[in-house]
Order: C-alpha cells, then sequence, then structure tokens
C-alpha cells in the first residue's frame, strides 16, 4: 500500500522518550509551546521505568516515573509519537527545521485496545521477551509491560504467523494487520536529543562466559528480578531455577577498558550494583554477595554512606580485577582474579555472576543531520559546546541535548540536565519568534 507523506507543525521535536527527554518535553509544554516526543520503543519511559528502585535513597523507581510518565502523556500540549524513528533533519532557516520522521506500524488501533490480553492468551507463537532481557517469553501479540504507556498491546509482525487468533478473542476489533509505515514532514523551531545510552553488549568479552554460562547474567537481568514487575516471584538461576547461594558482582565490566573500545568510567555501575546487593540481602537474607571491583566510585550526595551502609549490611567487596570466568558441571561458576591489595591471584567460587555492563552511546546520532555538522567528542557523545557555560549547547543553533546522550549521569543529574536544555530551548524559540 502506497504511503502518502504528511507535513505536520510543532514549535519542538524531543528525540527520546526517556526521563530526560520526558522531562524536557514537560518544561517546554507548560510554557505553552507545543512539543512533539518522538520514542523509538513501544512505549516512554526509557530504562528508568524497567528498574527495581533508585540509590542511593531506595525509592521506587516505577513510583516516581509513572506519575511523570501520565503527566507527560495527558498534557495538551504534548503529542507523543512511540514505535517512532527520526530519519533525517534539515535546517531549512533559522527559525525552522524539517525531520522525516517515520511511525512503524503496531497493528493496534490504541486508541480502541482496553488492554486485556485476549489477543496474549490466544496468540500461540512465543517468543523471546525483550523487556525482560531475554529471562522469560513472550507472545507474538503481547503488551509490552504492565506499566508500560500507552498501554496496549501490539503485534510483533515478524514472529507474527497470520493465523488470525488475535483477532478472532479481541471484543473492539483494534487489531489491524493493513497498517503500514507512516512517513511525515515534520517543520519545527527547535530540537532536543535525548537519545539516552546504551549497555555495551558484553559477549565482547568473552572471558566472562556470557552467553555460553547460563548463570551469567547482566545487571538490567537482575534488575529484572528484582523490580516490582518482575518475572518471577523471587530471585532465580536461569540455568536450572534454583535460589542462589553465593553471588559475584563483576564491575567495570565492558567500561575503563580500551579493548571494547570504552576506556572512560560509566559512573553508575558502582553505584546501581551496590543498590542491587542491598536489596538481594533483603531478598535473599542467607546469601552471599561480592563485589570485585578495581575502584569504588561513591561520588554522589549520600553515595558514600551508601557503600558503607552495604559493607555494614555485610555485602563482600574485593579489590580486583577478573580475568576469566570458567563454568562447572553443576552451573556453578568459578572466578580467576589478582587481589590487588596482595598481589596474588585467587580463585573463588559462585553460583551466580552479575556483569555491570558500562554505558555506551547510541548509534547513529551524528548522522541525523543533512547540510550541517553534530559534533561528537572523542567517545561518540554528543559534545557540549560549553560543558560549564551552557552544557546543553550544541555545534547546530537550535539543537540542544540533553541526559545521556552527553555522557554517562545517574537519574538526578539526567534531570538536571533536561532542565537546561529545555531552558536553552525556551529562550531559543522566544528569540526566534
Amino acid at each position: 500500500m502506497e504511503n502518502t507523506i504528511k507535513n505536520i507543525t510543532y514549535d519542538a521535536l524531543v528525540i527520546g522518550g526517556g526521563i530526560a527527554g520526558g522531562e524536557a518535553a514537560l518544561n517546554l509544554a507548560v510554557t505553552g509551546f507545543k512539543v512533539l516526543l518522538v520514542e523509538k520503543d513501544l512505549s516512554v519511559g526509557g530504562k528508568m521505568i524497567m528498574l527495581s528502585k533508585v540509590f542511593p535513597t531506595l525509592d521506587c523507581s516505577a513510583c516516581i516515573t509513572t506519575p511523570k510518565i501520565s503527566e507527560i502523556s495527558r498534557h495538551p500540549n504534548i503529542t507523543i509519537f512511540t514505535g517512532t524513528e527520526v530519519g533525517n533533519i534539515r535546517k531549512v532557516s533559522d527559525t525552522e527545521f524539517v525531520a522525516k520522521v517515520t511511525k512503524k506500524p503496531r497493528y493496534v488501533h490504541v486508541a480502541d485496545c482496553t488492554s486485556c490480553q485476549l489477543c496474549e492468551q490466544a496468540c500461540p507463537v512465543s517468543v523471546s521477551d525483550e523487556y525482560q532481557y531475554g529471562l522469560v517469553g513472550r507472545k507474538a501479540a503481547f503488551i509490552p509491560f504492565s506499566i508500560a504507556s500507552p498501554k496496549a498491546a501490539a503485534i510483533d509482525i515478524d514472529n507474527c504467523t497470520l493465523c488470525g487468533a488475535c483477532e478472532k478473542v479481541c471484543p473492539t476489533n483494534c487489531i489491524d494487520f493493513t497498517m503500514v509505515p507512516e512517513t511525515m514532514n515534520l517543520h519545527v523551531r527547535t530540537v532536543i536529543l535525548a537519545t539516552g545510552f546504551d549497555l555495551i553488549d558484553p559477549k565482547k568479552m568473552p572471558r566472562y562466559g556470557y552467553g555460553t554460562f547460563k548463570n551469567v547474567l547482566t545487571a538490567m537481568q537482575m534488575e529484572r528480578q528484582l523490580a516490582p514487575t518482575r518475572p518471577f516471584n523471587t530471585i532465580l538461576r536461569p540455568g536450572d531455577g534454583k535460589m542462589p547461594d553465593k553471588l559475584a558482582y563483576v564491575l567495570c565490566a565492558g567500561s575503563r577498558d580500551a579493548t571494547v573500545g570504552n576506556p572512560i568510567c560509566s559512573q553508575i555501575c558502582c553505584m546501581y550494583s551496590i543498590k542491587q546487593a542491598q536489596l538481594l540481602m533483603g531478598a535473599l537474607p542467607m546469601a552471599d554477595v561480592t563485589i570485585y571491583y578495581i575502584n569504588i566510585r561513591s561520588f554522589g550526595k549520600g553515595f558514600e554512606e551508601f557503600y558503607q551502609q552495604a559493607k555494614g549490611m555485610g555485602v563482600n567487596f574485593v579489590k580486583g580485577k577478573i580475568g576469566r570466568i570458567t563454568e562447572k558441571e553443576n552451573g556453578n561458576l568459578t572466578l580467576r582474579y589478582e587481589d590487588i591489595n596482595t598481589g596474588k591471584l585467587m580463585e573463588a567460587d559462585h553460583d551466580m555472576v552479575v556483569l555491570s555492563t558500562g554505558v555506551v552511546p547510541p548509534k547513529g546520532i551524528d548522522g541525523l543531520f543533512e547540510g550541517e555538522t553534530l559534533y561528537m567528542d572523542q567517545f561518540n557523545f554528543v559534545k557540549q559546546s560549553d560543558p560549564l557555560a551552557n552544557p546543553s549547547k550544541t555545534s547546530i543553533d537550535g539543537v540542544f541535548v540533553a541526559g545521556t546522550a552527553t555522557g554517562p549521569m545517574d537519574i538526578p543529574d539526567s534531570i538536571l540536565s533536561a532542565g537546561s536544555a529545555s531552558s536553552e530551548a525556551i529562550s531559543y524559540l522566544i528569540q526566534h519568534v
């Protein structure tokens, strides 16, 4: 079916629907500007909405995120496109950018979906659930997760067999397999990049055995096991479904490591690992938790106290870099490392290992703009023109950056960065009326 290109107009385009993008969009909206918030995923909320708790206060992450997401979703000046990608952006004048935006078909009319989940129950196809980081499966007709926004079903057309089972049971007839991608030319006056971050692929470090040893997890997989919307009712080893007794965290897994192209510190790994260790001490009171580290970087407000609190709870900290992980017949894992304090090579057995994977920039940001050069720093994050005086300004006039698109940072700093970006965007809009 032919796709007709539409023209739409807003004051601002915010790319990325995580906590930084949402905060920036809301700030613009309450000032009276019309905002289009574009998110490539099926739900806004970014990675924060998938977390268990936040450090160092251990407040519920979902309890913080969902009211904010609800406010963003309901604001009359904000339009949200999920499942949408920005192809390219052209600056045609000082007061206008034209962005090519493609909205992928969800094969469900969101306004009519009641989230009854009957389509999920009827669907015969099961695939790995990316929203639970592969710990469990989901159906080809599915609601992404329980607190998704919008909370509506979607059809994974790549795995769908077109059997029609979901259509037959849908009470509102909102499933529509005739949907096609919708491409629009978006005319805006300013752009905010809030594209977030990715986590490094642990398979780039085969010495850790991720993807080969079933009981080696990433920290995000452990985060899902700890979250209120978790796939299991407790903490389980993926290899055999047993509750672990002796867990290990490997810090700097893919950060501070030039061999995998990421020589910088990811800033958040120490603290999110300590947070998870404290939560594990509560979830599995009889378990031993050991954190293997190079340096503990507890630099923020309350972070050092949080670190000392974990020590007081019985979390074991070992200063040593893991050289290799091997697997035993029973699924347990042997960690070989150098104890930096003694200079000796040591080995320790654990029944589950969690890799604290590092932060890397998302791909493709530098290629978004036509006719203009968006400067990136040496680590491929968006370069800030003046990190101290104007941290949200980029090399393109009228384009601003927020959150971890500029580099690793925690949630409060991301929100602060979004405030800076939205303030600069508002000032730019007022000056270029």
